[in-house]
């Protein structure tokens, strides 16, 4: 029997309401793993590109924004100085980031903070930390060690460190860039050097926990939560070293040595299995095997020539015993772990333009994925061990800084609530990829 045409739409209302709707609250999404769980998505782009939902002007920043309780967070950098050209050398300018909380329905700022800030980094955009978000409570870190914690609904300063005063410290070549982490009652932060590597703080106050490692530089390896030998474990990494400790309370479990050229320790590690690897620049990688009995690894390879792959803007992921990511020349990779072997290469969205330090962060959907290219294009594709597939294509926003003499928009998106949520330096913008 067909139902009538009022019937029909009240059933399809219903069946689009009980779909799966999510936040993107913290830096890799809900689940910290790049995957986006949400129903009702589009499978191909519609002719003439996505809806636009709203634009909004916004300053620099490399920071990804989170998305929250009908909220978007996203921070920038407001300066006269150019700030665009800068790569492997400190540049000094004096300007102001912001902590700016919008209207996720229709991108109006709702509340922002503002404090003055010197960089001393190379890439002095902006801020590179995707705020987080824990409840009631917004957590966000700038480029020269600035914590904050808010209120959500307010953004009053519920409390703050300056991490150079309270580690003597400097800021890293490029700035802090470890995005932080909520543990249980913890925030958890890469803080320093010669006095502490790592510290929790008590999430509600402020006050530091537990404080562990030192390092040459903070490298800009966020923090990360595994489970081995039935263990929780925090991996923490740094230019000379990655090692694991108690997320309770810093305790040690395991240290290995690596060395990261330019203090360039990026991607967090990746657990494939019973494996831990991780790479960064001049094709350093690492394989790890994890022990089973007690916390604890073993090396299967270090640095083994035409082996991994040396990641540098984008997160690699692993599927099935592969791993999949772009090296630091700017090709996608499919690599079988934990032999190393080099499946494939694909310029993947990048195309054929200059590609050194490519970037098209990746966020999988099903079975495919979403890449943000720095070209300002959002791909849908599928990564198989055969390959790489490009399925739609649509231009978001325009490229308005500079690396390696092209153009670029090095950001990590948001995607929430069946919509992409993304900015470059000039601004932040909504974008529907509802089915």
């Amino acid at each position: 029997m067909r139902l009538p045409v009022v019937c029909s739409l009240v059933v399809h209302a219903a069946l689009v309401a009980a779909l799966r709707a999510d936040d993107w609250p913290q830096w890799m999404g809900p689940g910290r793993d790049n995957v986006w769980r949400e129903e009702g998505i589009v499978a191909t782009f519609p002719e003439g590109g996505p809806k636009v939902l709203w634009r909004v002007p916004i300053a620099g920043g490399y920071a990804g924004p989170a998305v929250a309780a009908g909220r978007v967070f996203v921070t920038d950098y407001v300066t006269d100085a150019d700030v665009k050209v800068a790569n492997f050398e400190r540049k000094t300018s004096t300007g102001t980031e912001r902590v700016l909380c919008l209207d996720e329905a229709t991108g109006k700022v709702l509340w922002k903070h503002e404090y003055p800030v010197t960089y001393t980094i190379a890439y002095p955009a902006g801020p590179r930390c995707t705020p987080t978000v824990d409840g009631d409570r917004v957590y966000t870190l700038g480029a020269e060690g600035d914590l904050f914690c808010f209120d959500v609904a307010s953004g009053r300063v519920v409390w703050s460190r300056d991490l150079k005063k309270d580690y003597a410290t400097k800021a890293a070549l490029w700035g802090w860039a470890s995005h932080p982490l909520v543990d249980g009652d913890r925030l958890v932060c890469v803080v320093g050097t010669d006095v502490a590597h790592a510290a929790a703080f008590d999430k509600e106050t402020g006050k530091e926990r537990w404080r562990t490692g030192k390092a040459p530089e903070q490298g800009y390896v966020p923090p990360t939560i595994i489970e081995a030998a039935g263990v929780r474990q925090l991996v923490l990494a740094k230019p000379d070293a990655v090692y694991a400790v108690e997320p309770a309370t810093g305790k040690m479990l395991w240290e290995t040595a690596y060395n990261a050229d330019n203090g360039s320790i990026i991607m967090s590690p990746v657990h494939i299995g019973d494996h831990l690897f991780i790479g960064g620049y001049q094709e350093k990688n690492l394989l790890l095997k994890l022990r089973g009995d007690a916390p604890g690894v073993d090396v299967v390879w270090r640095n083994k020539a035409k082996h991994g792959l040396s990641a540098v803007n984008v997160q690699p992921f692993a599927a099935d015993g592969v791993l999949y990511g772009f090296h630091e020349k700017g090709d996608l990779r499919a690599v079988a772990i934990p032999s190393g072997e080099i499946l494939w290469k694909s310029p993947g969205p990048l195309g054929e333009r200059p590609q050194g330090s490519g970037t098209a962060f990746m966020v999988r959907h099903r079975d495919r994925c979403f890449l943000f290219a720095e070209t300002g294009d959002l791909v849908i594709a599928k990564l198989a061990p055969t390959g790489y597939e490009e399925v739609a294509r649509a231009h978001l926003l325009e490229p308005t800084n500079v690396a390696f003499g092209r153009p670029v928009v090095w950001c990590a998106p948001a995607y929430a609530n069946r919509s992409i949520v993304v900015r470059n330096d000039a601004e932040i913008v909504r974008v529907s990829l509802a089915d």
